[in-house]
């Protein structure tokens, strides 16, 4: 069930433009107005509410619609939370699992001579997604661009260490049945071939259905040694985008299995993300590159690990959107304040996994020979860190 810079020179301008007075209006607007509390791993302050102001007749109709449809939600996941609560399971003998197939295995991966037909696009988060029906029968979430590659890779990893991923797997090409023009970039998909490049189809599993998202700092795991060893996985892949929409709770097996679903963020450096402000250095994904320069362990202090993580965007910058940016601020909270014990034992997990086994997890995101090696070659330098920690 539930997967990668250049330098720039600049001349400073004679005269100081108007986009720099506005810049540093902002700027002096942000030092004076302060920026939102973080919440500290695995401890949190609660803001105190705001008195609500009086509001419209009208709108408070159309609150209690609102309420009223998402009732019968709000009930199954309350029915779901007597289900018992799992994050992790012993993978077993990790070195003899099947990496290029990952969660759902051979049994479970896309005919790639198959016929998909368009059902509908799917605008949640911001990736370009559809979903469809393969002639078998089989739904499949296509995902396109960059994170397609990242994605079934890093599930791969993330499944090889025991943790529940998607079914994802990737194809270099499908061709879809009445594909429409999407409200999304296309990346070389065609509605008039119907050829579709490029993609990460995630398998709808049948009887799975999701109740709620997870958040990192409030969960029936704070504090063991199975959140800790997540919160490693995503240091080591560079995965920055660590926000509660991307942590998902699915019901299956009588069970409520809690899963990080969105993995596409990962292999390139941790910034502040790309969106709102797109023209300033950002993070990035599927950059052989920066994760190879990207530094891994950022301190070791009184037993516990810290991980980079600069997800932390400039105050300035985070008052294009103050609320946006300040939930990426709680990432870097992620990968701090681990156990070295917990950390290690991650470790001691992922080592069990051969030089074969990590390369077919980048060989089944579809990536180049030399890209495959690259990307093996940090994680590899990455689980030996993990396993030299010392108290």
């Amino acid at each position: 069930m539930p997967p990668r810079h250049r330098e720039v020179k600049t001349e400073t301008p004679t005269k100081p433009s108007r986009w720099g007075v506005w810049l540093f209006a902002v700027a002096l607007a942000a030092f004076l107005c302060g920026s939102s509390p973080l919440r500290a791993f695995p401890f949190q302050e609660s803001a105190k509410p705001e008195k609500p102001e009086a509001r419209p007749e009208s709108d408070k109709q159309t609150d209690d619609k609102q309420n009223k449809d998402k009732q019968p939600k709000k009930e199954h996941a309350e029915a779901a939370n007597a289900l018992p609560a799992v994050l992790w399971r012993d993978p077993g003998a990790i070195a003899s699992l099947d990496m290029l197939n990952g969660e759902g295995g051979a049994k479970d991966a896309p005919d790639p001579h198959a016929e998909y037909t368009f059902i509908k696009e799917d605008l949640s988060g911001t990736s370009t997604k559809f979903n469809v029906q393969d002639s078998n029968g089989v739904k499949w979430l296509v995902k396109l661009g960059v994170e397609a590659r990242p994605e079934t890779a890093a599930t791969r990893l993330v499944w090889a260490a025991g943790y529940f991923t998607d079914e994802d797997y990737f194809l270099p090409q499908i061709h879809v049945k009445g594909l429409l023009k999407l409200h999304r970039e296309m990346f070389g998909a065609s509605p008039e071939t119907g050829i579709v490049p490029n993609v990460r189809l995630k398998r709808e599993g049948e009887g799975l259905k999701k109740v709620e998202n997870w958040d990192w700092f409030d969960n029936p795991f704070v504090g063991t040694r199975e959140l800790n060893g997540l919160r490693v996985m995503m240091a080591l892949i560079n995965n920055w985008d660590l926000t509660t929409k991307n942590n998902k709770v699915y019901v299956a097996d009588t069970e409520r299995h809690f899963v990080v679903s969105d993995l596409g963020a990962s292999f390139g450096k941790t910034q502040w993300p790309p969106s709102r402000v797109p023209v300033f250095p950002h993070a990035t994904k599927s950059s052989l590159k920066d994760y190879e320069d990207s530094k891994f362990v950022r301190a070791v202090k009184g037993g516990t690990v810290a991980f980079e993580m600069n997800t932390t965007a400039p105050f300035f910058i985070r008052e294009f959107d103050h609320a946006y940016f300040n939930e990426y601020r709680q990432a870097e909270q992620v990968v701090r304040g681990i156990p070295i014990a917990d950390a290690r034992w991650i470790g001691g997990l992922l080592a069990q996994l051969t030089p074969q086994q990590i390369r077919d997890a980048f060989r089944a995101a579809g990536y180049q020979p030399d890209e495959v090696d690259g990307f093996a070659k940090v994680v590899e330098k990455r689980i030996a860190a993990l396993n030299q920690l010392k108290e």
